[in-house]
C-alpha cells in the first residue's frame, strides 16, 4: 500500500477531480480564480468575505513598477525571448524576505502573539527590543518609497473590516506598529506586506502559504512586464545605462 497520498487533484480519461469536486461540472464557471486559490490552499471553498479579502491581497501585491523582480524578468526575457516562463520564474525567485515576501515573517510574529493571548502590548515591546538588539528590521514595517505611510495599508484594513473579519490580527499589528514607533523613536509605516500578513491570518490562510500568495500575486504583474518588454525592449536600455554609468576601475594593490 502507498504511504503517500494527495487530496489536491486527480484525473482519468473522462474527468478531472479537484479536492473532491468535478472540475467541469462543479467548478468551471462557478468559482473565480481567487476562490480557487483559497480552495486549493485552505482545503475548503471561501465564503464571500474571505474571497473579498484574499482578492484585495492578490491585487495589492501584483504590481509595483520598476522593482528588482520586474527588472530580473525583463533582463531574462531579453536573453530567452521565446521562454516567458523562464523570465517570469527568474523574477519570482526574488520574492523573498527582502522584496514582496515579508508577510511571512510578520505573520509569524502575529500568530505567536495571538497564541500567547495576554499582555499583547508587552509582547509587542519584546518583539521590538529583540529586533533592535539583533539589528534586524521588524518584518512588515518601513518602506523605501512610501513615507510617512504606505497608502495601501489603511485601505486593506478598511476592506477587511467591511468584510467583517474578526480583526484580532489587525489589532495586534496596529499595537505592534505603536511599539515599533516607540522603540525606534521614529515612525515606521506598516507596509502592505505587513497588512497582508494580518489579513491572510484573519481569513485562515496557513503560515506555510504566506509567501506563496505573494508569488501567485506577482506572477500576474510579471505577465504584463513580459508583454510590454517584447514591445519596448527596455532591458537593452537597462544594459546600456549600466555600461555607461558603472565605470570599470583597476583593483587597488598593496
Amino acid at each position: 500500500m502507498p504511504t503517500v497520498k494527495t487530496s489536491i487533484a486527480t484525473s482519468d480519461p473522462h474527468s478531472i477531480t479537484v479536492r473532491g469536486r468535478d472540475l467541469v461540472t462543479e467548478l468551471l464557471g462557478r468559482y473565480t480564480y481567487t476562490e480557487m486559490v483559497y480552495f486549493l490552499t485552505c482545503g475548503k471553498l471561501p465564503n464571500p468575505q474571505q474571497t473579498k479579502v484574499l482578492d484585495a491581497c492578490l491585487v495589492t501585491l501584483m504590481e509595483h513598477g520598476w522593482t528588482q523582480i520586474a527588472i530580473l524578468t525583463r533582463v531574462m526575457l531579453d536573453s530567452v525571448p521565446d521562454q516567458p516562463q523562464v523570465a517570469m520564474g527568474a523574477g519570482l525567485m526574488a520574492v523573498s524576505s527582502v522584496f514582496a515576501g515579508t508577510m511571512e515573517g510578520c505573520s509569524k510574529i502575529l500568530s505567536t502573539g495571538i497564541k500567547r493571548g495576554s499582555d499583547l502590548d508587552a509582547y509587542c515591546a519584546e518583539v521590538v527590543v529583540e529586533h533592535i538588539a539583533s539589528k534586524v528590521p521588524v518584518p512588515g514595517f518601513g518602506h523605501r518609497l512610501h513615507k510617512p505611510d504606505d497608502p495601501r495599508t489603511p485601505r486593506l484594513f478598511e476592506i477587511a473590516r467591511e468584510a467583517g473579519v474578526v480583526g484580532q490580527y489587525i489589532d495586534l499589528l496596529e499595537r505592534l506598529g505603536r511599539a515599533v514607533d516607540s522603540g525606534y523613536r521614529k515612525h515606521l509605516t506598516i507596509n502592505a506586506t505587513g497588512a497582508i500578513g494580518a489579513l491572510l491570518l484573519e481569513i485562515g490562510v496557513p503560515l506555510s502559504a504566506m509567501r506563496g500568495v505573494a508569488v501567485v500575486s506577482r506572477a500576474g504583474g510579471l505577465l504584463g512586464h513580459v508583454v510590454e518588454e517584447r514591445e519596448t525592449h527596455a532591458a537593452r536600455e537597462i544594459w546600456r545605462l549600466t555600461r555607461e554609468n558603472i565605470p570599470y576601475e583597476n583593483p587597488t594593490t598593496d
